[in-house]
């Protein structure tokens, strides 16, 4: 293949590496039938690394630029303009400009675009980060060429690299910014009479069923760069079932000497519309060909001269979030999975299968998410008011939302037989009612865990290759018994019940509210809050050795703990953090997918926490808060008591809320363990996984032995038995995998791909406030420390910890923060409890938080009516 100038009809999507990415889609474009692409050829990507050659000054100034921050503006606008200049100035090799001189004809115009390698990309489209030139003359073409390829180098393209992981070093070339190709798409320029972009897909919702379509008088800039107001047309099942046409001022054309031009449009022609309906239901029939052809929803760029139609562009539309597959076209409507698990995060495919293999209910999956078909208990009036109270009530805005889903005349269809419908069960005594307060039920469910996990821990790491999967699956089986045995059941139904009770009594007879949060503190049998408070006690063995405190300023990496050996105090200070890893190096942010780094693996993450502990705290800090909390438990329960026995009919009440306190602090710190047992068991499928993983690249099968987690778990067993891994599945669902990370899960989504929201629907919160669920009482001010990455926390005393959701990982940093406010999260969810246990104000499920909430800003956490103020 000619490797200076190919022309649209020879390449295509396989040919992105040599023609970048917008070529690529053009060439795609050009094959398709009913499909009219300006014609044009594209100068490789070649030419421009071996224009790069012929500037040895480069080098040095391209390493240096796909080393800066992206925040670092002034450095990265000089060096920027530096490499543009150089660019700019060399001369075009002679057999390039032969070819392209060949290609153009003197008196034709021509579109001179650039197209990077690194671009329209499933994961970011770059979309107008690089430049394009129009109503080029065919003597201006290489100047323009020259031009195209230093906009690889503007401040704004540099910088997006950056923010979006391009540009860093790395062993991939393609990720460095000298690694990145431009090509150059030339084409004939067309002289549209009206022009705009196609959605083929709602681009804020996700809605399948739609189009939108914006439209403007002349060349597209007015639209693509939103210059003006556009018309705007929202076609349905082959009909406009919205348009608003705007009175436009102006419009962009090509100018006589080259160039474009803004020219005012004639008074008597500025409320005309830029498509007819008619015109704008063929335009959604093209989009709807395109977007079949490419397998996913596509942003195009389109332009219309009298009644024909030219596709100038078409990208995936990278922020809609993928549909899971469904046996049938019912319409159908799924609630995330990683909303209630407290992990929004996208999982690995082996993460998946294993999370699948270990839950009873029926999921699905999509974007590297799970979700749960609730499709039949909300079209059917005999349980839909029992999703709606149990889902809304750990979090109000998936209630709302599937309220919104289920007020919808004719998207769900009820049952045909009402009658066969399952009835709402006999009313019964509650499991807290029926249950006795007595310790010794949680101590015997905890041992049954203990039990097994040990004979676990023998007979998983006994065997390997298919037997290995076999001896997992039997395990399985084991853990999903013991965590959905009727007596645990039993035990964490009383605590919700009792939880709920209090809350709903509590104030109704004395008026107050978040009682039941000071009578949770320091609840016995808690594995996640006694986790947090021994990193209180590994501080207390490193803080008189500071040698052994520098090394943990300065981790390098987590080969730390072998460096403390070599300083004073740091035997102490590896034994201490080592006897915290052996309890609970098993957990990790984003635990539930067995793929992702535990503790033990790297225990630098753990290094900010406990120097922050270190700084923040006392000697003894971890005894005196457990024994804090447990007496203002205690007070709490006799100021409660006292004051109910001074109502009438005081003594019944006070005898039934003594008891439900009594099952809810006996009971609420079990609540926590079964899912501290089934991460310790993953940890011991992991280590044997990887082992497996290690004896197959040994063995030639594999180069990388967390390529697996790229497989499901019956591919994994099947490479464990042939010894051939399919490396090209493996590499897509890597690509796949980055592309999800990039992805916003909805709470609901309904088989249309349309993200429904949910609202609080609050009309009383003061100025400047945003709404969240109120889960532990009290009133905060303080600096907001947003965090995104536990490794990276930095929390200083007085500081709210503002991130998308919490997991037992984060546990200890609570133990620094004043308060919490995260995006994800219930009334029992774990930071709620923990929030509870430790006594922080605290809202959860604020959405939007890290990104409304700028960090170091002052804020107002109200943990009693549920929301946060920001105050400066």
């Amino acid at each position: 293949m000619n490797d200076v100038v190919l022309g649209l009809t020879e390449v295509g999507l396989e040919d992105a590496g040599l023609v970048g990415g917008k070529g690529a889609q053009l060439g795609e474009l050009s094959r398709l039938e009913g499909v009219d692409v300006p014609a044009g050829f594209c100068v490789t990507t070649s030419v421009f690394r071996r224009v790069l050659a012929t500037a040895p000054s480069l080098d040095e100034k391209l390493d240096r630029i796909s080393r800066l921050d992206p925040g670092d503006r002034e450095t990265i606008r000089s060096l920027a303009e530096e490499i543009r200049n150089v660019i700019e100035g060399v001369t075009v090799p002679g057999d390039v400009a032969e070819a392209v001189t060949a290609r153009v004809d003197a008196g034709t115009a021509y579109a001179v675009r650039s197209s990077a390698t690194a671009e329209d990309l499933p994961t970011a489209s770059f979309a107008g980060q690089q430049d394009t030139y129009l109503n080029v003359g065919a003597a201006d073409v290489l100047h323009h060429v020259r031009r195209c390829w230093a906009s690889l180098f503007t401040e704004r393209a540099v910088t997006y690299r950056l923010r979006n992981g391009f540009g860093r070093p790395s062993a991939d070339p393609s990720a460095d910014h000298d690694g990145i190709g431009m090509a150059v798409v030339v084409q004939r320029m067309a002289s549209p009479d009206a022009s705009g972009i196609m959605f083929t897909a709602a681009p804020t919702t996700g809605d399948r069923t739609i189009t939108a379509i914006a439209a403007n008088l002349g060349l597209g800039e007015t639209v693509v760069g939103g210059m003006d107001d556009s018309d705007s047309f929202i076609v349905r099942s082959g009909e406009v079932v919205d348009s608003t046409i705007v009175g436009k001022r102006s419009a962009v054309r090509a100018a006589p000497g080259g160039g474009t031009a803004e020219v005012d449009i004639p008074p008597q022609q500025r409320r005309l519309p830029s498509l007819t309906d008619e015109q704008a239901v063929r335009l959604d029939e093209l989009g709807s060909r395109i977007e079949a052809h490419f397998g996913r929803p596509q942003d195009i760029e389109w332009c219309r001269t009298g009644d024909e139609f030219l596709i100038v562009q078409s990208r995936p539309i990278t922020t809609v979030f993928p549909i899971p597959e469904a046996a049938d076209d019912r319409n159908r409507v799924y609630v995330s999975v990683g909303h209630q698990q407290m992990m929004t995060d996208a999982m690995k495919p082996l993460g998946l299968s294993v999370w699948l293999l270990t839950t009873p209910a029926p999921m699905v999956h999509a974007g590297g998410r799970l979700f749960v078909d609730v499709t039949e208990r909300l079209a059917s009036p005999a349980t839909r008011d029992g999703l709606l109270g149990a889902l809304g009530g750990s979090d109000p805005l998936i209630g709302d939302a599937l309220r919104t889903v289920a007020d919808r005349d004719g998207f769900l269809t009820p049952p045909a037989d009402p009658s066969s419908q399952p009835a709402p069960p006999p009313s019964t005594a509650s499991a807290a009612e029926a249950i006795e307060p007595d310790p010794s039920i949680p101590e015997k469910l905890i041992a049954r865990h203990e039990e097994s996990l040990a004979a676990t821990k023998r007979r998983v790491p006994a065997v390997s290759g298919p037997e290995l999967f076999d001896a997992i699956l039997e395990d399985l089986q084991e853990l999903r018994q013991i965590m959905f045995d009727p007596d645990s059941h039993r035990v964490i139904m009383a605590v919700t019940e009792a939880v709920s009770w209090l809350d709903e009594r509590l104030p109704e007879w004395l008026g107050e509210h978040g009682l039941t949060d000071a009578l949770t503190q320091s609840a016995p049998n808690n594995v996640t809050s006694e986790m947090g408070l021994a990193l209180l006690d590994v501080a207390d063995a490193i803080r008189p050795h500071p040698e052994a405190i520098a090394v943990l300023n300065d981790t390098g990496g987590d080969e730390f703990l072998e460096r403390l050996a070599t300083v004073p105090g740091g035997e102490e200070a590896r034994r201490a953090i080592r006897s915290y890893l052996d309890n609970y190096g098993m957990r990790c942010v984003g635990e539930i997918d067995i793929t992702t780094p535990r503790w033990s693996e790297r225990p630098s993450a753990l290094a900010p926490v406990i120097l922050g502990n270190i700084a923040g705290f006392e000697p003894g800090e971890a005894r005196r808060r457990f024994e804090h909390g447990k007496q203002e438990a205690q007070r709490t329960k006799r100021d409660v008591l006292d004051r109910l026995r001074a109502l009438p009919d005081g003594d019944r009440k006070a005898a039934e809320t003594e008891r439900m306190i009594d099952v809810l602090r006996t009971f609420i710190g079990y609540r926590e363990y079964p899912k501290y047992g089934m991460v310790c068991r993953y940890f011991v499928y992991k280590q044997a996984l990887l082992a497996e993983a290690d004896r197959l690249v040994t063995a030639g099968a594999l180069t990388d032995r967390e390529d697996v987690f790229f497989l499901t778990f019956d591919e994994f067993r099947e490479l464990a038995r042939t010894r051939r891994a399919d490396h090209d599945v493996i590499a897509r669902r890597k690509t796949e995998f980055e592309a999800y990370r990039t992805l916003t899960p909805p709470r609901v989504l309904t088989s249309d791909g349309e993200a429904v929201e949910g609202s609080y629907r609050r009309e009383d919160l003061p100025e400047r406030a945003m709404a969240g669920l109120p889960v532990s009482r009290g009133t905060v001010e303080g600096r907001a420390r947003v965090v995104l990455d536990l490794a990276d926390a930095d929390l200083q005393e007085g500081d709210i910890l503002v991130t998308a959701y919490t997991d037992p990982s984060w546990s200890p940093l609570f133990v620094s923060a004043a308060g919490l406010v995260t995006e994800v999260g219930g009334q029992l969810t774990h930071g709620a409890v923990i929030a509870r246990e430790y006594g922080l104000p605290a809202v959860v499920g604020v959405e939007y938080a890290t990104r409304l909430l700028v960090d170091g800003a002052r804020i107002r956490v109200d943990g009693t009516h549920g929301y946060v103020e920001v105050l400066d």
